[in-house]
This record gives structure tokens, C-alpha cells and sequence, in this order.
């Protein structure tokens, strides 16, 4: 067996090999596109059997998938992880790709969970949609901003609905602003077709996928915001409990924990990141539903105003994130313990 260490990077992938004893096979380079992979194969296969570790990064599923199809076994390896088990004073390409394979050869590789190619292209369909949403908040903030600089109230509760679009066009605003709140309007148009576009195809495809009509008997969740989840969270037997579910999320706080100090930093924020916008969009809504709207009233009037609000959202998801590892694991709809059949509808 030939244990082989990956570093990928944009120009090049630094490759080290070592075998069962730990001894230095080769050292090399490869282009990190197809063909330069097949090129890597084809150099090692007088080798045998190969074991190759690639870091988790932009590119790395790429890399593994080109060279599984080559016949190499391939793990992708949990970045923060691999710096926690191997620290180095010095750090290199070439020092990486040799710890990588040094791992392999160890079998302490941190593997991460890799999603099938069907999951992989669901969450870019949810992904992208998340991505033009952000923009079009962007820029209506920015058209807002612009009011503001020049004292201009917002008569609408809807600035960019019916009432607001001619409040808009009446505007007498000085250049460059009138020009650049024209453009924006025009490119939020745009971001609101294509984001209309990407919605249908998503609640196609959430009627085919029987974690998402679970998922919408919670309060908070639609067919876009459970099919964003469901996608994000993937294979919920990964998750043998719900705490672990809920650390994955991100939305648990850091701690800093030595002796007799025990202190709780900001959240982890650890997980995709889509997955944790999601739980809160989901929280925003499921704040004002029976279940969740007492506990998330006393906390915020506990906290303040001014971080209380944040702190009782975020609490309202990780109890959503509960019971949604409850419902994907025993395949029922949304019923809290001691809720009644009224409030669990």
C-alpha cells in the first residue's frame, strides 16, 4: 500500500508518497485539472494500491473524484482538524502533502462526510438562491442608504413594491445617486427573475423528496427554507444524537474551559453556513408560533433590546435543530414534548 499526501493549491498540487513503513516513495507535482490528474495516476500506478488524503477545500471534491474514477482510494481530511493533530513550526506545501500521507499512513485521518453528486447538486440549486437573495438585500439597503443621505423618508411600508417603485421615480436626487439607484433597481429586477425562477425549480424538486413535507409541519419552514435544510443536513444518521446535530449547526457558543474557568464565547459558527442562515430565517418565524413564542418573549425581555432579540432567535433554532433531528430520525411531523395535537399541526 502507497500512502499519498495531497496539497492542493491553485497553480499546482504538491504530491508526497510514503509506503507501509513510512519511508519516502517519490515526491512530485501535477497540474490539478483532469487531465493532469489521469497524468498523476498513470506515474504512480507501478506503485500498487494507493491511499491518497486531500485537505477539504474549494477544488478537493474535484480532485477526489478524478482520482477514485483512476482507481485511488481518496479521503478528504478536515482541515482545522489536520492542523490540531499535526502543528508545525514550518509550514509548506511540500511539509503538508508529507503530513498528509504521514496521517494516511497512521490511519488518523480526520475524514469529513462527503454528500453524494445528487446532494451536491441540490445544495448549489439552494445555495445560489441564498446567494442572489443577499445581493438583492444588498442593494435595496443601499438604495435605502441613499434616501436617508439626503433626508428623503420612506412613505411605503414597501419601498420596492407598488406605492415605493413611484415614490422612487419621483425622486429628484443628484448624480452620480439617481443613476446608480436606476441601476440598481434594474439589477434587483434581474436577481428577483432569476431568484423567482430557481424557487420553482426548488419546490419541484422538494415535492420529490420526503424529508421536506416533514420538515414543513415545523413552524417556520416552507418548501424553499426545508428543502435548504434537508439538502444542508444530508444523511441525518451521521448525527447519532440531537446535541450533535446542534453543534454541527454552528449556533452553540465557543467555550473556554481551564481549571476553574469556565467562560462561553460567541457562537462556533462551525458547519455550512447556509444550513445556520436557514435555522434562522426559520427561528425568525417560528419565534411568533405557540410552541416557541412564551420562551422566546422571556428571553428576550431578559436579555434587553438591545442583544436580547439575537440571543432568543438563535435559542428558538437550536431548539427547531432539536426537533428536526427528531423528525428526520424517527420519520414523524413536528410534535414537541408536552405540545398539544392543536400546536404540533
Amino acid at each position: 500500500m502507497v500512502h499519498v499526501g495531497l496539497d492542493l493549491s491553485r497553480p499546482r498540487l504538491d504530491v508526497c508518497a510514503l509506503d507501509d513503513a513510512g519511508a519516502l516513495v517519490t515526491r512530485t507535482t501535477a497540474s490539478p485539472d483532469a487531465e493532469g490528474l489521469r497524468v498523476l495516476a498513470n506515474r504512480l500506478a507501478p506503485l500498487g494500491e494507493v491511499s491518497a488524503v486531500v485537505e477539504s477545500m474549494t477544488g478537493a471534491r474535484f480532485v477526489r473524484d478524478e482520482l477514485v474514477a483512476c482507481g485511488w482510494e481518496v479521503l478528504i481530511a478536515d482541515a482545522v482538524k489536520v492542523k490540531g493533530l499535526a502543528p508545525l513550526a514550518c509550514k509548506t506545501d511540500k511539509i503538508d502533502a508529507l503530513v498528509l500521507a504521514e496521517l494516511s499512513r497512521r490511519d488518523l485521518v480526520p475524514q469529513i462526510w462527503l454528500p453524494s453528486p445528487t446532494v451536491r447538486q441540490t445544495r448549489e440549486l439552494s445555495r445560489f438562491r441564498i446567494h442572489l437573495v443577499k445581493h438583492a438585500t444588498m442593494l435595496r439597503n443601499r438604495i435605502h442608504s441613499a434616501l436617508i443621505t439626503y433626508g428623503i423618508p420612506c412613505r411605503t411600508s414597501d419601498l420596492f413594491g407598488v406605492g415605493g417603485r413611484h415614490q422612487l421615480a419621483q425622486l429628484e436626487l443628484p448624480e452620480p445617486w439617481a443613476g446608480n439607484v436606476l441601476s440598481m433597481l434594474a439589477v434587483i429586477d434581474h436577481l428577483d427573475t432569476e431568484t423567482a425562477g430557481l424557487e420553482r425549480q426548488l419546490r419541484k424538486l422538494s415535492a420529490k423528496d420526503p424529508a421536506v413535507p416533514l420538515l414543513m409541519t415545523a413552524p417556520g419552514i416552507g418548501p424553499i427554507l426545508g428543502f435548504t435544510i434537508a439538502a444542508e443536513i444530508g444523511d441525518i444518521t451521521r448525527f447519532p444524537s440531537p446535541r450533535q446535530l446542534v453543534s454541527y449547526t454552528g449556533l452553540v457558543p465557543r467555550v473556554y474551559q481551564s481549571g476553574n474557568t469556565d467562560r462561553r464565547g460567541p457562537l462556533a459558527k462551525n458547519g455550512p453556513r447556509y444550513l445556520r442562515w436557514a435555522l434562522i430565517e426559520a427561528a425568525m418565524h417560528a419565534a411568533a408560533h405557540p410552541v416557541y413564542r412564551d420562551h422566546y418573549q422571556r428571553t428576550k425581555t431578559r436579555l434587553g433590546k438591545q442583544r436580547g432579540a439575537k440571543i432568543a432567535r438563535v435559542e428558538v433554532a437550536r431548539k427547531l435543530t432539536e426537533a428536526i433531528w427528531h423528525m428526520l430520525s424517527t420519520n414523524t411531523s413536528f410534535a414537541p414534548a408536552g405540545a398539544t395535537s392543536s400546536l404540533a399541526a
